[in-house]
């Protein structure tokens, strides 16, 4: 079995300061699926590093005031044709992300406040039908 996974969280460096989320957890998860790497972001031609982004309603904003959802919008739908392509069972995403977040994400004041919604990724795969997780919930994953 197949499962989708942010690239951040399997020690690429492809976040906005050009750094990784490497976390164990998720890699050992390759014991027992074949892991499928998705960064969303540079899939949508946004590159690394980069100004941070957060989600505003239905916009994403740069911290430097520059709207970025054409492209989080972009790597969202190549995401999601990635988790078709490959028919994964399921996602394991970086949570607060604006691109991959679920439940909380960052609020769009860059100031380390968080609000319930999802990231773009996030909300286009569960709305077609794929299982998300962020690496805090893979205690769920049964």
């Amino acid at each position: 079995m197949k499962i989708l996974v942010s690239d951040c969280l399997l020690g690429k460096n492809c976040r906005y300061c050009a750094d990784n989320c490497k976390n164990q957890a998720v890699l050992d998860l390759g014991k027992a699926y074949q892991l499928i790497g998705v960064c969303p972001e540079q899939l949508g031609g946004l590159p690394t590093p980069r100004a941070p982004a957060e989600r505003v309603g239905n916009k994403i904003v740069a911290k430097t005031g520059v709207d970025v959802t054409a492209e989080y919008t972009k790597g969202a739908q190549i995401a999601l044709q990635m988790a078709k392509d490959n028919d994964v069972a399921f996602a394991v995403l970086k949570a607060k992300s604006p691109s991959c977040g679920k439940g909380l994400i960052y609020d769009g004041t860059f100031t380390g406040g968080k609000v319930a919604g999802n990231g773009v990724t996030a909300e286009l795969l569960m709305a077609n039908g794929f299982e998300v997780y962020t690496e805090d919930e893979l205690h769920l994953i049964h």
